[in-house]
């Protein structure tokens, strides 16, 4: 899993997709019908599509996809939020969200199996920008078989992210599905920072973000979005003045002096347990806490809900 959060990161923008319901003089037995023959004129009707994809190829998708592999877990989360479920045919190993995606075919880890995935028929299979799953000989031979790639590129900040819902709307034919999904993000976290104002400068949390423990102990430094998600609750990240997702001393890490230390990967009681960190503030406390490490580094429609879960334990008595 540590390799996993150090891989964070994906896009997103928005692309209107306008439903048009047809309404006729016809009798209520068969509106639904009716609709659903609009639903499927309207996504004929936006295919071919072409759209600039994550290594800035443009990339033509002929006909709606009807069978598709997700090779990381934030592009399938995406694609169930977006409604496409029923057509996701492969997945990740560490695929694990929604509950339904226990029961699609796992095509590998970090080295996806090709022949597995081509065996599966995908008409579109949603890659990823950065790491193994960019593997420029495995997508080419995915290309070579006929298949589809649209790869989603790295995203650092919700903006991002957006980017990511929008782009695999519109190759899907779900750009309206995708529009509501980035609207109700928007107005959710545009809430939590209202809410969060109510904090005075000098009421702000420090907080320590704590994504594996010693020997090697990693955290998230700006351009992460959990360092997004700490300033847009009011407040500070004390490792916000590194990059990326940093390794850190845990003398380094002492000398902060947190309020609040926070962990994704459920060390709360070892850091309390730390002989070397009893003199800090959050031990002293006891404010040492596990968050769930999907919500908050899975760049994907739940991100949302990672912010409201840092609100929630750094500020109880805000955020209740």
């Amino acid at each position: 899993m540590r390799k996993w959060k150090q891989y964070i990161a994906l896009l997103v923008v928005v692309l209107t997709f306008g439903l048009l319901f047809g309404c006729s003089g016809a009798n209520e037995s068969k509106a639904p019908a009716n609709k659903e023959a609009t639903k499927t004129e309207q996504s004929q009707a936006a295919f071919p599509v072409t759209v600039k994809d994550g290594l800035g190829e443009e990339v033509t998708i002929k006909s709606e996809p009807k069978k598709i592999v997700s090779l990381i877990p934030s592009n399938t989360e995406i694609a169930y939020a977006l409604g496409l479920g029923d057509k996701i045919v492969g997945v990740s190993d560490f695929d694990n969200y929604p509950e339904d995606v226990k029961k699609k075919e796992k095509i590998g880890g970090m080295d996806f199996n090709i022949e597995k995935i081509i065996s599966l028929k995908p008409d579109l299979v949603l890659a990823h920008a950065s790491g193994a799953h960019n593997s420029k000989d495995g997508l080419k031979q995915l290309k070579d078989a006929g298949i589809t790639v649209l790869v989603v590129n790295d995203a650092k900040s919700f903006a991002d992210v957006y980017h990511s819902i929008e782009l695999i709307g519109k190759a899907t034919g779900t750009a309206g599905k995708a529009q509501e999904i980035i609207n109700n993000m928007k107005t959710k976290l545009e809430e939590i920072k209202e809410k969060a104002k109510q904090i005075k400068p000098e009421e702000q949390m420090k907080v320590w973000v704590e994504v594996s423990p010693p020997p090697q102990i990693y955290t998230a430094g700006k351009g992460t979005f959990i360092d997004e998600m700490i300033q847009a609750i009011s407040a500070k990240n004390v490792a916000g003045g590194l990059e990326g997702w940093p390794m850190v001393t845990e003398e380094k890490a002492v000398a902060y002096k947190p309020d609040v230390i926070v962990t994704t990967y459920g060390g709360a009681k070892q850091v309390l347990e730390r002989a070397a960190w009893k003199d800090v503030p959050a031990v002293k406390n006891k404010r040492v806490y596990d968050v769930n490490t999907d919500l908050v580094s899975r760049p994907g429609p739940r991100l949302v809900e990672g912010v409201e879960e840092l609100a929630k334990v750094i500020y109880p008595e805000i955020f209740k």
